[in-house]
């Protein structure tokens, strides 16, 4: 049987004929050493054909192809073309194949592909010796093209990675929590210090954010209350609660805190600033978090909310990871010490992990956490996968999962109500899905319609002008204002001259009309005589 070796590089494809090469005990060092040498390995090998790529989008193109294990059109023309064919030489040869998936979608094709030991060694000679095998391609040439098309290709995965979306999620929920940290911190220092001035602020506005804010109103209290504005400023931070504001008022009047210098409330001032200014990059963070999960995870931010549902990704590590989980490792996802410690001890191993942060396990009862959050587990299971491997991103299969919890959830503190069945909620879910489908649809190509509506009205405006153009004279050419003057001038002249000659030649035609019509009368009186002389001779004979 022959044996022909299919090699790709970033040049192209290389279709080789075996001649000579004993199967037995190839992978042996003796044999690998013999191939090493570029007169053993050319005796056995020759190159049949060669397929060059034209440019580099070309072999991208074939490598992404080759990647996700199809033939593409360029490679089967190629193997058509210089392979034995296969309706006369059937099972007279093989056609060696390093990549599994590229051999098996060859093998649907309707090409002899094999994949062994005996072929890895081929071409694992064949690269080593391939620049001697190709007349005209330096090392440095393939060399670029590898760094190319490997350049390329790694930007193409990136540019097409699934999990992409993942990453500003994760770092968004971890930034989240380092910016609560530190809130947390520095309203607590913005208290204390500024309550050796205002101890009685601190009992009245419990709020971090709320106090940092009133403190960089107030500032120094004594001024403060000596204002006649200060109510109104109070009530304007504090949300137009007035009595909240009336009471800090009453409460400067008659403060026991100290009085403080003018350089420590400068300082307290720009500690405030930084705290309302990190509450606010965290409020922005937490929308910019929920409009990521919207494209995401819609269907798990629709069961479990914003924080819970990123923490679960963060957690796993990307949404495909998340999807792949069981629901019984999304129970105790989160709990891993926890679990590890009870299977040491043989203890009680978690009811729930994340999960506990959602709103579903804190109102259930005690005794029906572990029953809510293993229903609560499943849900988030089924949501991330429909997330993940769904085609079109929507958060109706979320809306009905969390309604279901909810039904569970009073079906466990009352077992007469009765639920409904998952298939039911699932079907009526479908059917929502596939009217949003529909109105999405309807919506799009209203939009075509009115761009297509648009453009032709755009296009015939811009006809209507170029008509009227071609319907104009055509300008006369634009000539300094000295050239016209004497162009005119010069016509002007002509006209003159032909005027004169006219009149001339008129004249002219008079004169000889005249002296014609003085002629004629002269000529007939004599026309006259003779005929009379010849009439009286006539009579006379």
């Amino acid at each position: 049987m022959e044996l022909y070796l299919l090699f790709e590089s970033a040049a192209g494809y290389a279709l080789l004929h075996v001649k000579e090469w004993e199967q037995v005990g190839q992978s042996s060092p003796e044999v690998q050493a013999a191939l090493r040498e570029l007169p053993s390995y050319s005796q056995a090998v020759k190159l049949k054909a060669f397929h060059a790529f034209r440019h580099a989008e070309e072999a991208l193109d074939n490598m992404n192809a080759i990647a996700a294990g199809e033939v593409t059109d360029t490679l089967k023309t190629f193997l058509e073309a210089n392979l034995p064919p296969l309706a006369k030489k059937k099972g007279k040869f093989a056609l060696g194949v390093c990549e599994p998936n590229l051999g098996k979608a060859l093998g649907d094709a309707g090409f002899p592909a094999t994949m062994d030991k005996n072929v890895a060694e081929l071409a694992r000679a064949t690269r080593l010796h391939w620049t001697h095998l190709t007349k005209g391609l330096q090392e440095i040439d393939l060399e670029r093209a590898r760094v190319g098309l490997g350049h390329s290709y790694s930007r193409s995965k990136l540019q097409f990675d699934p999990n992409r979306q993942d990453k500003p999620i994760i770092q968004s929920i971890a930034l989240i929590d380092n910016l609560d940290k530190n809130v947390n911190l520095f309203a607590m220092r913005v208290r204390e210090w500024y309550s050796w001035h205002f101890p009685e602020l601190a009992k009245i506005v419990t709020d971090n954010i709320k106090f940092a804010e009133v403190a960089k109103v107030i500032q120094v209290k004594e001024t403060f209350i000596e204002r006649d504005d200060c109510v109104e400023q109070l009530t304007a931070v504090l949300n137009g609660d007035e009595d909240m504001a009336n009471e800090i008022l009453s409460a400067a009047k008659i403060s026991m805190g100290q009085e403080i210098t003018q350089v420590d409330m400068e300082n307290i001032l720009k500690f405030c600033d930084q705290v309302i200014k990190l509450a606010h990059q965290r409020k922005t963070l937490v929308d910019y978090l929920a409009s990521k999960l919207e494209v995401v995870a819609p269907n798990l931010r629709s069961l479990i909310g914003d924080t819970v549902a990123a923490r679960l990704i963060s957690h796993a590590g990307s949404l495909v990871n998340l999807a792949k989980y069981p629901a019984s490792t999304v129970q105790i996802l989160g709990a891993e010490k926890a679990l590890f410690r009870a299977l040491k001890t043989r203890g009680n191993t978690p009811k729930y992990g994340l999960l506990f942060q959602s709103t579903f396990i804190g109102r259930a009862a005690q005794k029906n956490k572990g029953r809510i959050s293993r229903y609560l587990a499943n849900k988030c299971s089924l949501a991330a996968r429909i997330d993940n491997f769904g085609e079109v991103s929507s958060s109706v299969f979320g809306n009905k999962m969390r309604e279901q919890v909810e039904e569970r959830l009073t079906y466990l503190s009352d077992r007469n109500i009765q639920t409904k069945k998952n298939i039911q909620a699932m079907k009526e879910a479908l059917t929502e899905h596939s009217e949003e489908l529909a109105r999405a649809a309807e919506a799009e190509g209203k939009k075509k319609k009115k761009k297509k509506t648009k453009k032709k009205a755009a296009e015939e405006e811009e006809a209507v002008p170029m008509d009227q153009e071609e319907e104009a004279p055509e300008a006369p050419v634009a000539a300094d204002e000295g050239t016209k003057k004497k162009q005119k001038k010069k016509r002007q002249r002509e006209g003159e001259k032909e005027e004169a000659a006219a009149a001339a030649a008129a004249e002219a035609d008079v004169d000889m009309a005249a002296a014609a019509a003085e002629e004629e009368p002269q000529e007939k009186p004599k026309k006259k005589k003779k005929k009379k002389a010849a009439a009286a001779a006539a009579s006379d004979e």
